[in-house]
């Protein structure tokens, strides 16, 4: 089914539309669009128009265009060192915003789970730190990407060793629906060993059965990542 673009700015939200497209199919740099016959039936709009599209996002490096292959996600999607007009203005308010909801809602938990933890729960919680640190020094993207993988994942596990599967459900839910904000926010944030010793530390607090500590780190590791969002995006 095709989606219509509204004018007057029928390029700049063709622009804004295929942005769209490859945040919500969660695709990364070196990633393949659908080609330019696709884009045009499923946006349904002219050749011509798609094309000034095209070259306003090649020209911020958002996409690459290989003659003979097709359209890729590029590396510079959402860039934030260099000026780049394809970071949508809104888009550090959702950022701010999905980490506020995360304050309210994962200290207690992290508390509770410094309660409630068994042996195996902070064998898994240990497990997913050892292969985050694993690929703390590594530039590569596939790195990068099991990082990412290996932080949300030790959220998620804190949450459900907290012991009430409907705020378990929550957490999994914000950092699921809002992947490509939690993408962007480690990119912006681009601390790699601090966020590191921070899991680590709440970690410990866990284990040791400290609560109050546990919470605590929590509210301040969350509060820290969203203390360096607002001043990188002001």
């Amino acid at each position: 089914m095709s989606q219509d673009v509204a004018r007057p700015s029928l390029a700049d939200a063709l622009t804004e539309r295929m942005l769209d497209l490859i945040r919500a199919g969660g695709l990364q740099a070196g990633d393949r669009l659908p080609s330019a016959r696709e884009l045009s039936q499923r946006f349904a709009v002219t050749t011509p128009t798609l094309r000034e599209a095209l070259r306003r996002l090649e020209a911020t490096g958002a996409i690459q265009l290989r003659h003979g292959s097709g359209i890729y996600v590029g590396a510079d999607l959402e860039r934030v060192v260099i000026p780049n007009p394809n970071v949508r203005e809104l888009e550090a308010d959702r950022l701010l915003q999905l980490l506020d909801a995360r304050l309210l809602i994962e200290p207690p938990l992290a508390g509770r789970a410094a309660r409630r933890s068994r042996p195996a729960d902070i064998e898994l919680l240990r497990a997913l730190l050892d292969q985050a640190g694993a690929d703390l020094g590594s530039d590569a993207q596939e790195a990068e990407t099991r990082l990412h993988k290996a932080n949300m994942a030790f959220h998620r596990e804190v949450a459900g060793v907290a012991g009430n599967s409907v705020l378990c459900e929550v957490i999994d839910s914000l950092l699921s629906v809002h992947a490509s904000e939690q993408r962007a926010i480690q990119r912006i944030f681009d601390d790699r060993v601090r966020d590191f010793d921070e899991h680590t530390a709440i970690l410990a607090a866990i284990e040791a059965g400290e609560e109050r500590d546990a919470e605590s780190l929590m509210r301040s590791h969350l509060a820290d990542v969203k203390h360096v969002i607002e001043q990188r995006l002001a």
